[in-house]
């Protein structure tokens, strides 16, 4: 703990081989794949923000929009004194726009990112003088237990950013699924979730002109090489990013410009020239469709607010008996 930060480290050393497990796994399978977390070091954490500027990103700007203009609304359903929990914290941005609104007894950001973390809550803890801050180092998309000593009646998980659609439709009821097994009955889920729309706006979304999203993708081999020993150019890899019309969901890719071979954790990957490394899945729902997948997994909708172009929605959800 610091003077301004209650810090709960959930995210204990040994896990790191279980990662490495679980990327070598995705590395290993065919189709290649990893899982979205393996962006998240400082650097990648920084180049996301840089990227929620970037002028073809909407969702960003737009869920800030309905933020500040509904925050009133959302303080009414949600109430005062609430432990307002922030999954997948990052900068803590958007929480911001709730904090005064709400009033709630106490904050906890959650995030995988430890370094980014502890900087993003001290800035609050900062800014907020009155607010009882946590931070928590934690993969929230395995199971994980909410800390000892949180202040406040019953808590509400603040998940902005769509980051709900960086899981599949199965893994995203699964994970809502947990979230109920956290949350008492009539405890709250404040989620955004990026609306199906015009193929163009989307690629253009994840294919910025100054090439953030770029950067961001290739980071990826980057932090492969600092953590995981890895012996990978990131020069020799591409970005990609396409709407898949059939499955609602962006999908980014990193293709091998050419046939080689990587190692990672000594262990030996094969890739052919256009073999793709599939790095993130981004699905995209109707406000019907998110609310028939949430109800199967125990919640049930209270309210939501869209934008007046129909681009993004917030969802607040409670806990089903």
């Amino acid at each position: 703990m610091d003077s301004l930060v209650r810090f709960h480290d959930q995210h204990p050393p040994e896990v790191a081989g279980s990662l490495c497990e679980e990327l070598l796994a995705g590395l290993s399978a065919t189709p290649k794949f990893t899982s979205p977390k393996f962006f998240y070091d400082r650097r990648g954490s920084e180049l996301f923000d840089a990227i929620c500027v970037q002028p073809e990103y909407y969702p960003t700007r737009t869920e800030e929009a309905i933020l500040r203009a509904a925050a009133a609304d959302i303080a009414e359903v949600v109430g005062r004194d609430a432990t307002l929990i922030e999954l997948g914290s990052g900068a803590s941005r958007k929480v911001r726009l709730l904090l005064e609104a709400l009033h709630p007894a106490c904050y906890l950001g959650v995030d995988i990112s430890r370094d980014f973390l502890l900087e993003s809550t001290r800035r609050l803890a900062a800014d907020y003088p009155w607010l009882e801050v946590h931070a928590a180092c934690a993969d929230f998309s395995r199971p994980m237990a909410w800390p000892d000593g949180l202040a406040g009646e019953r808590p509400v998980a603040f998940f902005p950013g769509s980051s709900i659609g960086n899981f599949t439709p199965e893994e995203a009821e699964g994970f809502l699924k947990g979230l109920t097994r956290l949350l008492p009955v009539g405890g709250g889920l404040l989620i955004g979730v990026d609306l199906i729309k015009d193929r163009a706006i989307l690629d253009a979304a994840y294919n910025d002109a100054a090439g953030v999203t770029a950067a961001f993708n290739l980071n990826l081999l980057q932090r492969l090489r600092h953590e995981f020993e890895a012996e990978v150019e990131p020069h020799e890899f591409r970005h990609q990013a396409f709407y898949n019309e059939v499955d609602s969901r962006i999908e980014m890719h990193l293709v091998s410009l050419r046939d080689q071979a990587i190692r990672v954790a000594g262990e030996r990957i094969d890739f052919e020239e256009g073999e793709c490394l599939h790095t993130e899945n981004s699905y995209k729902y109707s406000v019907a469709g998110f609310r028939e997948l949430s109800g199967r997994a125990g919640f049930e909708p209270r309210a939501h607010w869209i934008d007046c172009d129909s681009l993004f929605c917030i969802h607040y959800l409670e806990r089903a008996a």
